[in-house]
């Protein structure tokens, strides 16, 4: 039987768009999702906010994680859904004190070294069994076509928060530490390191498609540092998390990374790297010769909206159209963000030239 023109037409896919570009396909439009998506900019988040009495409790009420992660999906028709849950839950997880303040973000009793015994990587999994099922659920009510993304806080940032209590007035004490006793200092950076593999894995184990690290204060490190407390702390959670989920891809988030960027890159373990808003196009093209990239509008330019933003918006595409990109912004969305700006970017992100 001679083939018909449907039989010579290309298969169809359902496989997400973020996962094919992290795979190495420049696609066009590029996918598009934003850090921070699910948050108090959205009236409907606010309103589901309400119904838990902290933030770490809502976090750990899998029905309400679970409507928070999927709300920004409603509603703007993102390509991707990021896990709603907070970088801390790791800390938690191993038994340090910790809370959430509204308004002053998270607050620890300040994690010494005669403490780090008392933490235990064991008790992780148990501990955090609703952000699993709150994974589960997600990906039960995503459509085909959208991807679900873990992520967890790189081992430097969450210890920075974990030693100086919290991130109000910098992270003078974890520098101290790292420079008085770097043995010390680096037994918890391997404790923290561990846990993520586990938080990681769980995530991975329970429906995610990929992750993502945050290493959100990578900007403190300088040279031998953010080798030591950042690469390398990137580079065996990558390792572990592909020996174990073959297949599996990590984006890494080195904030203020700047020179170190390019280190970075080669040498995480990453499958792609996110661009901070400081990061020059050119700089990120330079990446990208390597890896796909993802960002990198400034959040700020998202509150102003009009032409400003969309003209960033177009400059960004138009710079790594030649190769795999993922459009985001280069932090995380801000409160007092407009949904309809939000809504703009997405429509001028997927608009034909």
């Amino acid at each position: 039987m001679r083939p018909t023109s449907l039989d010579l037409m290309p298969p169809r896919t359902t496989e997400p768009t973020l996962l094919r570009v992290l795979a190495g396909e420049r696609l066009d439009p590029p996918p598009v999702w934003l850090m921070r998506q699910a948050g108090r900019y959205l009236p409907e988040y606010r309103a589901l906010r309400a119904k838990a009495p902290n933030f770490l409790a809502f976090c750990y009420t899998p029905e309400l994680a679970a409507e928070a992660t999927l709300q920004p999906i409603a509603r703007f028709d993102f390509d991707a859904a990021i896990l709603f849950s907070d970088i801390v839950v790791v800390a938690d997880g191993l038994g340090a004190k910790v809370e959430v303040r509204e308004g002053e973000g998270p607050v620890f009793d300040p994690v010494k070294p005669e403490i780090l015994r008392k933490l235990s990587v064991a008790r992780v999994r148990k501990h955090l069994e609703p952000v699993y099922q709150t994974v589960r659920r997600v990906k039960a009510g995503l459509a085909p076509g959208k991807a679900l993304i873990g992520f967890a806080g790189a081992p430097w940032t969450v210890g920075c928060y974990m030693v100086e209590g919290s991130g109000k007035h910098g992270f003078s004490a974890p520098q101290a530490w790292m420079r008085r006793d770097p043995a010390g200092f680096g037994a918890l950076i391997d404790l923290l390191a561990a846990a993520t593999i586990e938080h990681l894995s769980a995530q991975i184990e329970a429906g995610a498609d990929c992750v993502q690290l945050f290493e959100s204060w990578a900007g403190l490190l300088n040279g031998d540092e953010f080798y030591r407390y950042a690469i390398a702390p990137a580079a065996r959670i990558a390792r572990e998390l592909k020996r174990r989920h073959p297949g599996v891809r990590i984006v890494g988030f080195p904030r203020g990374a700047g020179s170190m960027l390019e280190a970075y890159a080669e040498s995480a373990g990453a499958d792609a790297v996110s661009l901070d808003y400081d990061v020059t196009l050119a700089a990120g093209r330079a990446i990208q010769k390597r890896l796909p990239v993802q960002g990198n509008l400034d959040p700020e330019l998202l509150v102003k909206g009009g032409t400003a933003m969309t003209t960033r918006v177009g400059e960004i595409c138009k710079a790594f159209a030649g190769g795999p990109h993922i459009f985001n912004l280069g932090h995380g969305i801000v409160p007092q963000t407009p949904p309809e700006h939000v809504a703009a970017l997405v429509a001028a992100v997927r608009a034909k030239p």
